[in-house]
């Protein structure tokens, strides 16, 4: 009989080239995640560790080792630096979650309900510094900009995402604009360092931070159209939780672009918050799609998919490369 044959090219994109490539280099990377929440202050690793261990896919960090691996980075440096990626996330999203008033995140109660929102910000705090920590030590003066810079340009964005926030006129521009900042930064900054601690030149750097600025564009919007196309069982959040809160995605911007004048009205009642009820949800849905904002919100998601597997092809075929192809794919097929 002869051995089964498995395709290079799977029919279905999957995460698992990229856990495979990338598994041994993980386990250094949560071993320094470990040591790092540490804290005398019982409340702090507890707190940490209630997100930092809650199922997350850690792609963050993943891309940090994947570029390494695409270079041909033989060190270890990049092993603290995807750690301080995966914190200055962690910090985010506990900081996200208190001024959305989340109630679940990955598919459990969030830090802020159950240690409530002082706790939830100050250990967000503590794992800023912790980043940074790791950072410094890392000793070149570029990751650090990066790094900071990243930082710096995420809060600008959740910042712009609040300002928008219960704003119909939100256009799609600045849409793209804010989920450049708030996430793509991040996906770029994480991609890039991997190619400066390589000590590569300037056109594998760009290629990796365009990957990950393109990955993360993608990647977001895939997570907005999931808001509307999902349960809380697969999403590890409340379905709605962006209609609610008034969030101007891109699905409620093409169905607001498209819709008729008693469906632009329904919309800006639901936007400014005097339409939240379970049916003014299921009309919502309804609405995207009748007027195919979900189908086109994917689409301009494999467009950027796209854009970043192109960046990464200047570097020659390879393992790495292939599961950074895979990813990228998923992160636009996903369901959850």
């Amino acid at each position: 009989m002869s051995a089964e044959v498995i395709p290079l090219y799977p029919e279905r994109p999957t995460l698992d080239p990229m856990l495979a490539l990338t598994a041994s280099g993980m386990n250094s990377v949560n071993a320094v995640i470990l040591e790092r929440m540490q804290s005398e202050i019982p409340l702090i690793p507890s707190l940490a560790g209630h997100l930092i261990s809650g199922g997350g896919k850690r792609l963050r960090p993943m891309l940090t080792l994947a570029g390494a691996e695409l270079v041909g980075y033989q060190g270890t440096r990049h092993h603290k630096l995807a750690a301080a990626v995966e914190f200055i996330h962690t910090a985010t999203l506990l900081h996200d979650d208190v001024v959305d008033g989340s109630e679940l995140r990955r598919g459990k109660a969030a830090a802020n309900i159950i240690f409530g929102n002082p706790a939830t910000v100050l250990v967000g705090d503590f794992l800023f510094s912790r980043a940074f920590e790791l950072m410094t030590e890392d000793g070149s003066l570029k990751v650090l900009r990066i790094l900071s810079n990243a930082s710096a340009v995420i809060a600008e964005g959740e910042v712009a995402q609040l300002t928008a926030q219960r704003r119909i006129e939100t256009s799609e521009e600045r849409y793209l604009a804010i989920i450049r900042a708030k996430t793509a930064a991040l996906f770029a900054a994480a991609s890039q360092i991997s190619a400066v601690v390589a000590e590569c030149g300037e056109e594998q750097e760009r290629a990796l931070e365009d990957y990950g600025r393109n990955l993360g564009v993608a990647f977001q919007l895939v997570d907005d159209a999931i808001d509307y196309d999902s349960d809380a069982a697969e999403m590890g959040k409340d379905q709605g939780d962006d209609f609610r809160e008034g969030k101007m995605t891109l699905p409620v911007i093409l169905a607001y672009a498209r819709g008729s004048e008693d469906e632009r009205r329904f919309w800006k009642d639901a936007i400014i918050g005097h339409r939240t009820s379970d049916d003014d949800l299921a009309h919502a849905i309804a609405l995207i799609r009748k007027h195919g904002a979900l189908a086109d919100t994917r689409e301009r998601a494999r467009h950027f998919a796209q854009r970043a597997v192109d960046a990464i092809s200047v570097f020659p075929d390879s393992r790495a490369r292939f599961a950074m192809t895979q990813a990228a794919q998923f992160a636009v097929a996903r369901g959850y």
